[in-house]
């Protein structure tokens, strides 16, 4: 490895935006001397391996008020204080996965005349992407329909890339329930999910009753305590290393639709009822969900139309059984997994390894 060849990652804030980082990070090690750039506020160094030589800078998100012009002046703060990291650690590549982050990164690196990479994961492009990806050398992208949301961009479609964990198979953890009755996966992304939780909690007596096992992933500062019968079929984390295995080895997903879930999901073929968080930016969390919804599978829930009734009655439906050849099958649920399991396309090419080393070639 060249000392020449210094990459700058900069990912922040939520799983969307680190996991895919860190999986490419992962590919290029050989390659690069990875560095990375987060933001101070969030909870970047649980996930950044120490390795990766993590800075840090003090930016918000900028939000419409009065005070957007001092916001922006941040910003614009923000890009001199890149600009110095980039010379400190003589970077000749930077790659972003989008967020507030990227825009005075982009800036920063363009200033400096260094290549820039920037990776959309959602299929309607983020704000910056779509503002600042024809400033980039590439814009990568992990459906191809985001193309059309984007001009003067160089994009390449390449899928968006997973966690090493999940392009191998895993055996169920043995902490998660035993049993004969469905294994349900509940999460709420990175950050957990308050809305799934309480119509979660509302319904537990009616999933327990019905002999779901369920593995519900709260996120942080959610924590329930329950005085539930039967309760060994129902185990409450806040995190897990181990979402690979559970999402490969359960019969139905119950999430929010990130562009980092809806890609775990593709590439474990996984079926999944999705409820898009309603405040997303340009709503691209229910565009991530149609995707699946319009192949078959995966139930699309708007969170104002979620209900205890309701939620209740769509799990029934999936696991409405039916005899066939002697055996009790699930055929709403059969037919959700193989409509997953026919779509290949929509995984990632594994590609992007070979675009970024190209750039080796400059130095």
């Amino acid at each position: 490895m060249s000392k020449e060849n210094n990459l700058l990652v900069a990912a922040s804030g939520t799983g969307g935006h680190i996991f895919p980082a860190l999986a490419i990070s992962k590919n290029l090690e050989e390659y690069w001397n990875i560095h990375w750039l987060g933001v101070r506020q969030r909870f970047d160094a649980n996930f950044v391996p120490k390795k990766y030589d993590l800075s840090t800078v003090n930016i918000k998100t900028p939000k419409k008020n009065i005070f957007i012009v001092f916001q922006y002046l941040d910003i614009l703060m923000t890009t001199f204080h890149i600009i110095r990291i980039l010379k400190a650690k003589k970077i000749n590549l930077v790659f972003t996965t989008g967020g507030y982050i990227s825009a005075p990164t982009i800036i920063a690196a363009k200033i400096l005349r260094i290549p820039v990479i920037i990776h959309e994961s959602n299929l309607i492009p983020g704000m910056v992407t779509k503002y600042f990806g024809f400033l980039c050398n590439y814009v990568f992208t992990g459906f191809q329909e985001t193309n059309s949301y984007l001009k003067h961009c160089k994009i390449i479609f390449t899928g968006t890339p997973l966690r090493e964990q999940f392009y191998k198979n895993n055996l169920l953890p043995e902490w998660v329930p035993k049993g004969e009755g469905p294994l349900l996966v509940v999460m709420g992304g990175s950050q957990g999910a308050k809305a799934i939780n309480e119509i979660f909690y509302e319904s537990l007596e009616f999933l327990v009753r019905e002999n779901f096992r369920i593995v519900h992933i709260i996120g942080e500062n959610n924590k329930k305590v329950f005085n539930i019968k039967s309760s060994k079929n129902y185990v409450q984390i806040k995190f897990t290393h181990e979402i690979a295995a559970l999402i490969q080895n359960c019969d139905l997903v119950i999430s929010r639709s990130g562009s980092g879930t809806i890609n775990e999901l593709i590439q474990a073929e996984k079926p999944s009822i999705l409820i898009p968080y309603p405040y997303s930016k340009n709503n691209h969390q229910e565009k991530n969900a149609m995707i699946l919804a319009k192949i078959g599978g995966s139930v699309l829930i708007n969170q104002n139309k979620l209900s205890k009734e309701f939620f209740e009655e769509t799990l029934k439906r999936i696991f409405k059984s039916k005899i066939k050849n002697g055996k009790y099958i699930y055929e709403i649920l059969d037919l959700m997994k193989k409509n997953m399991e026919n779509n290949y396309g929509l995984k990632s090419n594994n590609e992007i390894k070979k675009l970024m080393n190209y750039f080796l070639k400059e130095f």
